[in-house]
């Protein structure tokens, strides 16, 4: 096996057919075909299966794929540490992060990264769920996630970055109880916008719900994290974010409200026990540096 045909095969994957896989790396289709066609003789089983236009793996595929990525992330490594991105002069960060934390603190790390190594080009995946960020971490296809803590893979290395509060955003006008405070108890009969359940903070909210013995009435369930500002400032309903993000929209109106008992989520950095490529560690480095504390 080669570590070319390694490429050709995570090519395919990632882009969903022979012809875009054989584009995406700058090879001609056949020369891919074949390639794989060689391998798949060599290991015995067939890694794909066509699907209309596309392909899609076979079971042997799939025990391929996670190995494969990291035996190219180690490929990475060995390159890196004789090349010029270990002085960080060149390479790729491949980061996954929840959706509610890639406003922040994703944002900013990234920022003070890329001002700090310009040469470092920042991939960034955002999943919906913690444990789809586990997975990407675990078999490569990512360095560093950032998610919620603990996680539920005890082989991942953790770095805590500190407590994130969410709060309740509200319709302009909404009149509350208290000045900037919301008992979990009064949700109930208030239509919400939310996320599906097994998302983040779905499920964050759920347990919170369930605590206070309150049966959600789900007004608008949207995966479109997007919309969810606009449904509220439209007064759909309310919704729960995480400060840093609700008090955005509370300078277009929202009303903001402390919930009671609070509600707040650790969270923090993942990557796997093996070395880390350098931009990964200068990446970790400095996210060790600054504690998330706004909640």
């Amino acid at each position: 096996m080669e570590l070319r045909q390694v490429d050709y095969v995570l090519a395919v994957v990632d882009e969903g057919s022979f012809t875009a896989g054989a584009a995406a790396i700058g090879v001609a289709q056949p020369s891919l075909s074949e390639s794989i066609r060689r391998l798949e003789h060599e290991l015995g089983v067939r890694l794909f299966h066509r699907v209309g236009r596309r392909v899609g793996l076979t079971d042997a595929g799939r025990a391929f794929e996670g190995p494969a990525r990291r035996l190219v992330r180690e490929r990475e490594l060995v390159l890196e540490a004789v090349g010029g991105v270990r002085t960080l002069d060149h390479g790729t960060l491949d980061i996954v992060s929840l959706p509610t934390l890639a406003v922040d603190p994703l944002a900013s790390l990234v920022g003070q990264f890329r001002v700090a190594h310009p040469g470092i080009i920042v991939h960034i995946a955002e999943p919906e769920d913690t444990s789809a960020v586990e997975e990407r971490v675990a078999d490569g296809r990512s360095e560093v996630g950032l998610a919620d803590l603990p996680p539920r893979r005890d082989d991942l290395v953790t770095i805590k970055l500190g407590r994130q509060e969410i709060v309740a955003v509200c319709p302009p006008g909404t009149r509350l109880p208290a000045p900037g405070r919301l008992p979990v108890g009064r949700l109930a009969g208030m239509p919400l916008v939310a996320t599906p359940p097994g998302t983040s903070t779905r499920d964050l909210l759920d347990r919170a719900l369930a605590a206070a013995s309150v049966a959600p009435l789900i007004a608008v369930e949207t995966s479109q994290r997007e919309a969810i500002a606009p449904l509220v400032l439209g007064g759909a309903g309310t919704s729960f974010l995480p400060r840093p993000m609700a008090d955005a929209l509370a300078v277009q109106g929202a009303v903001v409200a402390r919930l009671v008992p609070g509600l707040s989520r650790t969270i923090g950095l993942l990557h796997r026990a093996s070395p880390l490529t350098p931009g990964a560690r200068a990446f970790v480095e400095m996210a060790r540096g600054r504690r998330v504390t706004n909640g």
